[in-house]
């Protein structure tokens, strides 16, 4: 580990499409790039080794999780969560925002934060902006989140301003404890969260007021929370312009591979989403040739591989109607196989929009990608 400065080098660009890559304490993350989700300091059904050699640079772990459980104390006295989860690359941590409003028994907000009762056992916590911050400290992870308000749309417009604002405020207190723990001088890099719902001059208000704090990268939050994939579009199309072209950018929760080619086109450069793994694990495979579920009796009594070309063994090797077989009997290698297969596909494709940028043929290789995502579970020998 070393203690250079954070930084974002923009090495080409295609139309919005970015090509760069982030230095961190622990390496450089290649930009556009997917990020596994590691809730519980896991990636779930993977080994870690596996989730490196697939191509992920950086992966992320849950604040609100990991402060119940095992608590960030206790990882910090562990030697931190690189050390812990045996991951030296990038790690991304969120804020917990998100899951205290989603997950929480009973919660409380105020200008001072949120007040909640575990979902695991009623124990009663407090998340401040400066306490998320301290617990990502303590974790040790490379980029970390400010605490943000996160609506759920549709909301009424009174509603997305007064959240909106909380997160600038947030925003402030976050940065200040940031600095205070001197994170910047550890190489650490703070995002601060664009908020504003489905409301444009908002979404450019949250975005104008971000630019203006020095933050290290600006995520983009409150999107892919229930409304439709225009609305996120026309979101973004009006907010990224807005946001410094020298820092990263990172929408949060994103998605679907149609979704990841459209908000690259958009000009965004780190997404995260559970998609792939839990996918995997309820019998989705996420192919080249569209998505296939190996529940369907179709695939019962088929010997392809689902992608003989594929550079992962679980994609090669593995037959669909084995496949088949185990996600029916409930065996967990079933799940396993296939998150790997899903997770090998999202790199695989990531690759592929670093490289259509660098050459100039991104808008053909996001149709590509948009018509083998479209084709669904076509029939297994037709």
């Amino acid at each position: 580990m070393t203690t250079e400065a954070f930084s974002f080098s923009l090495l080409a660009t295609d139309g919005m499409a970015r090509r760069g890559e982030v230095k961190t304490p622990h390496g450089l993350v290649r930009t556009p790039a997917f990020m596994p989700v590691g809730t519980q300091a896991t990636v779930k059904a993977m080994y870690p080794e596996q989730v490196r050699e697939l191509g992920a640079d950086v992966v992320l772990g849950n604040t609100y999780h990991l402060m119940l459980r095992p608590t960030a104390e206790r990882v910090a006295r562990l030697g931190g969560l690189h050390t812990f989860m045996n991951w030296q690359h990038t790690i991304l941590t969120d804020s917990g925002g998100f899951q205290v409003m989603s997950l929480a028994q009973i919660r409380k907000l105020s200008e001072k934060g949120v007040t909640f009762q575990s979902h695991i056992d009623g124990s009663r916590h407090e998340m401040t902006p400066e306490r998320s911050i301290e617990i990502q400290g303590l974790l040790g992870s490379d980029i970390q989140m400010q605490l943000d308000e996160c609506l759920r749309l549709p909301a009424e417009r009174k509603e997305v301003e007064r959240a909106m604002q909380l997160s600038l405020r947030w925003a402030e207190r976050s940065r200040a404890q940031f600095e205070k723990m001197g994170g910047p001088g550890k190489g650490r890099g703070l995002y601060g969260i664009v908020q504003g719902g489905d409301v444009a001059d908002l979404r450019v208000a949250s975005a104008q007021a971000l630019s203006q704090m020095p933050f290290e990268g600006y995520s983009i939050g409150g999107l892919a929370v229930g409304e439709p994939q225009d609305v996120m579009l026309r979101m973004l199309e009006i907010t990224t312009p807005v946001l410094p072209t020298t820092k990263p950018r990172y929408l949060m929760g994103v998605g679907t591979p149609d979704d990841i080619v459209e908000s690259v086109a958009r000009g965004v450069d780190m997404f995260d989403c559970v998609m792939p793994t839990r996918a995997g694990r309820h019998g989705l495979a996420y192919t080249r040739f569209g998505k296939i579920n190996l529940k369907n009796a179709r695939h019962a009594d088929d010997p392809r591989p689902l992608d003989e070309e594929s550079s992962c063994p679980g994609a090669r090797t593995y037959s669909r109607a084995y496949l088949h077989h185990l996600i029916r009997a409930g065996e967990g290698l079933g799940g396993m196989l296939l998150t790997w297969n899903n997770l090998a596909y999202y790199q695989s494709m990531m690759q592929g929009i670093r490289d259509a940028i660098e050459a100039g043929r991104f808008a053909d290789f996001k149709a590509e990608v948009k018509e083998g995502w479209a084709k669904g579970d076509l029939p297994a020998l037709g």
